[in-house]
């Protein structure tokens, strides 16, 4: 019996010292909204009604954990995907991969974590991380934009990648090197392997500084959709936020450009204006977007826009939300930008418009 208890002791004493050396987190969001889009044709305007997702955060189930490798190093995962809460399915997406570098053969997979699937290293000297991750150029797109991406507000609504590329918010394939915390500085650089696949060859890298009230950062990304002949896209991007203290104001520039290829030449630059405004539980946001589009002919430098959102949040708790936003975009020229949802595209020169009402869950 003494034997017994001791050997329970023994145990329990193991499995508290390895719970206290590694976790594992399950996370996630379900944000489902009704949604109503309306592009304008030139005869009239196509309207489509539907239960959408994604207002304000991204659906996602997720899996996340560390463990303590002593000497303060860690290991750490992270395994994300997106789903689709309003039919119960995973946002699952097809990629292409080389099967063997000798034959050249290729396949399309079902990235089941197409959101995030990655392994670090982490320490004093910083962090590194390999697998699918966001690139650094798509990052001030979304932390300077006071919508997140997501929704019908999105900044991502009137700005696209060129070429062909495949990085736009993310990149298969990258090893990547994160700062340690240095005084407020901050930073990234980040190479994808494309692997044979048109598209997926990236390398960027962002810096940046956050203290007190500031936050700001320059970020910068190149992709070679194909290597011969070269075929590339290019994007640079500056962002920043000032907290008043009532409310934060949000500024960014973002300038796509494509080299080669059909699209070459063509560039895409959008500035941002905009704020959140929190009282109480409500928070208050709005952004304006303007976008130009410039180009060797007269059809590609007239793909000009402007969108302008506004949204409301109001926090029933630390994890549940209730929202709603209203956009619309003003295509000018050959421009038909549109919001998501819709039905099909506005014609050429012709409005975008939508509004979405909604509730963001997450644990």
């Amino acid at each position: 019996m003494k034997k017994s208890l001791l050997a329970l002791a023994a145990l329990t004493a193991f499995a508290g010292v390895a719970s206290a050396q590694s976790s594992v987190t399950l996370f996630g969001v379900v944000d489902l909204n009704a949604r109503n889009v309306k592009n304008d044709t030139v005869t009239g305007s196509l309207s489509r009604k539907s239960l959408s997702q994604d207002g304000i955060a991204s659906s996602r189930l997720g899996f996340r954990g560390t463990e303590d490798l002593g000497g303060g190093m860690r290991a750490g995962f992270w395994l994300e995907a997106g789903v689709n809460p309003d039919v119960g399915s995973t946002n699952t997406v097809a990629a292409t991969t080389v099967n063997s570098a000798a034959t050249a053969t290729s396949q399309t997979v079902s990235q089941f974590f197409n959101r995030r699937s990655t392994i670090s290293l982490m320490g004093g000297f910083g962090e590194v991380r390999l697998g699918r991750d966001y690139t650094p150029d798509f990052w001030n797109h979304t932390i300077f934009d006071p919508f997140g991406t997501n929704g019908v507000g999105s900044s991502v609504n009137t700005f696209g990648a060129l070429n062909g590329a495949a990085t736009l918010v993310r990149a298969n394939n990258t090893i990547g090197y994160f700062l340690p915390a240095m005084g407020g500085v901050y930073g990234q650089v980040q190479v994808a392997a494309g692997e044979g696949v048109s598209g997926n060859k990236h390398m960027g890298g962002r810096v940046g500084y956050a203290g007190g009230p500031v936050n700001v950062a320059v970020a910068y990304g190149k992709t070679d959709v194909t290597e011969t002949p070269s075929v590339e896209w290019k994007r640079i991007n500056i962002g920043g936020s000032y907290n008043l203290g009532f409310m934060t104001l949000m500024a960014q520039y973002n300038n796509g450009k494509a080299s080669g290829g059909a699209a070459a030449g063509q560039e895409t630059t959008s500035y941002l204006i905009g704020g959140a405004v929190p009282f109480g539980a409500s928070t208050l946001k709005f952004s304006y977007v303007k976008s130009e589009g410039d180009g060797p002919t007269a059809a590609s430098s007239q793909r000009d826009a402007a969108q302008f959102a506004v949204g409301y949040q109001y926090d029933l708790s630390k994890r549940t939300a209730l929202y709603g936003t209203f956009a619309r975009i003003a295509n000018d020229g050959t421009a038909t930008y549109a919001i998501g949802g819709g039905s099909g595209s506005p014609a050429a020169g012709k409005n975008s418009t939508a509004y979405e009402f909604g509730v963001r869950h997450s644990f």
